[in-house]
């Protein structure tokens, strides 16, 4: 049974740590949706030797321990509000970049330092790190690792996973796992990478990783396309596909509701087609030196036009232009904030699966109320963004006993047609039980044999992805 981290634990962490570790908790209690406020003692290390020692007397003491790396996570897995206090295990003060390696593509940074710092490092290099997501400015590689983050680039790039090559961890016992390899092939054994990647603090606690960088494309452009439905964008993806192959960084379903909630909360001054359409789709080209990527994209358009799929649309004459496009679809998140959802969706569906899937969701959602919906997300990778808002002058709070059933009727529908209810952002403590009404009885029980193994006591992250 976990003990609480109460004052004379407290007191033995003092011995172990400097001061300027402990935190006021008042920054690290909350998550970003609001739902729920954490508890826990609160202490930063700065070092891998500092998270050990931490982890050394959580073990002998069985206080649980709960990873915080940007807060930026949706699904409470940086959040404890019931239980025994637990250490709030922050890792905003390991910030070193450790080494560059610039002929092998490669940087070494500590868990706590930020996406937008890695990315600018990058561009230093003439080099891409292509991990890009709304909360790159705040989040931090650590946690983005622990949650495999996707973001809108996983179409070319892949998740966070294929950003990796090597982490340094700390385990459950206060060992740590020297695994900060900067090597492309090593089928030495298990892949203990990818185990910990993606497990969200519940296996080991990320202190470093080695990332991958990509070539930067000589040439970008983007474009805002209104399409006549989200069948239309799948024709359009396919028939881009064949036009620029892995050209395509990234291809965004936007809905109007998108933009009405912009508009409606302040942050869009003009609307940027004249009609707007229901449908759009945000294409972004990365092609390599002697392909113009604006010229690529005005072929798309044509086809697309000539194909009947595209009606009107926007391509970006400048950077600037491109950066607009791409600030339209990145306020999105901010404006649902602010609305406030009754039930938000994160999850993936089989691309084919994707018209039908909205088509009949919306009939279902309006049986049970007078709700928006503003369905997003990454339509490259089939990962969509469904989420579910009082109808205009109502509140959050007027549909909350509605919740459930709206949760579980888009879940429900998820999994009947082939998908998943954890596209990118994981299971945290919002979708415990989502994971074991939905999660296959063998995967489920493989999971629990490996936290068993790995943490036998339960304090890595206690309650996150498996129920405590």
């Amino acid at each position: 049974m976990l003990q609480p981290a109460d004052e004379a634990f407290a007191a033995r962490l003092r011995g172990l740590l400097p001061a300027a570790a402990f935190r006021d908790p008042a920054a690290y209690l909350a998550e970003p949706r609001g739902r729920w406020q954490g508890q826990g003692l609160v202490v930063a290390p700065a070092t891998t030797d500092e998270v050990a020692a931490v982890v050394r007397a959580c073990a002998d003491a069985r206080v649980g321990i709960v990873p915080w790396s940007g807060g930026t996570g949706l699904v409470g897995g940086q959040i404890m509000p019931e239980g025994p206090r637990p250490v709030v295990l922050s890792l905003d003060r390991m910030t070193r970049l450790r080494s560059v390696h610039p002929a092998e593509d490669v940087i070494v940074a500590e868990a706590g330092v930020i996406l937008a710092e890695v990315q600018d490092r990058a561009a230093a290099l003439d080099r891409l790190f292509p991990l890009s997501l709304a909360s790159e400015g705040s989040a931090r590689i650590g946690g983005l690792l622990a949650t495999n983050a996707g973001g809108v680039n996983v179409l070319r790039y892949g998740n966070a996973r294929a950003q990796c090559l090597g982490i340094e961890a700390v385990l459950a016992d206060g060992t740590v796992w020297h695994g900060l390899t900067r090597l492309r092939k090593d089928n030495a054994g298990y892949d203990l990478r990818d185990l910990l990647i993606g497990s969200e603090g519940t296996l080991g606690i990320i202190t470093a990783a080695a990332l991958r960088l990509m070539p930067r494309p000589a040439t970008v452009a983007a474009a805002l396309l209104a399409v006549r439905s989200p069948a239309a964008a799948l024709d359009l993806l396919a028939l881009a596909r064949g036009q620029l192959g892995e050209g395509i960084s990234a291809f965004e379903l936007i809905h109007r509701q998108g933009l009405d909630f912009l508009a409606e909360t302040g942050l869009l001054a003009q609307m940027p087609l004249d009609p707007m359409p229901d449908w759009m789709v945000l294409v972004d080209l990365g092609l390599p030196a002697g392909l113009p990527a604006e010229a690529a994209l005005a072929e798309l358009y044509q086809a697309g036009a000539d194909a009947d799929l595209v009606t009107d649309g926007i391509l970006a004459q400048t950077l600037a232009q491109r950066a607009g496009l791409w600030k339209l679809r990145e306020t999105i998140p901010e404006a649902n904030r602010r609305i406030g959802a009754v039930s938000s969706h994160d999850i993936s569906l089989p691309l084919s699966a994707i018209p039908d899937f909205i088509a009949k969701a919306g009939p279902e959602l309006a049986r049970l109320g007078d709700f928006r919906i503003n369905c997003f997300g990454h339509l490259g990778d089939g990962n969509l963004h469904y989420n579910v808002f009082p109808a205009r002058g109502r509140t959050r709070a007027d549909d909350e006993d509605k919740r459930p059933a709206v949760k579980a009727l888009v879940h429900d529908l998820t999994h009947e047609m082939g998908g998943s209810v954890s596209a990118e952002h994981g299971i945290g403590r919002l979708k415990v039980a989502d994971l074991e009404r939905y999660g296959d009885p063998a995967k489920l029980a493989m999971m629990r044999a490996i936290k068993a193994a790995l943490d036998p006591a339960g304090i890595l992250n206690p309650g996150a992805v498996l129920r405590a």
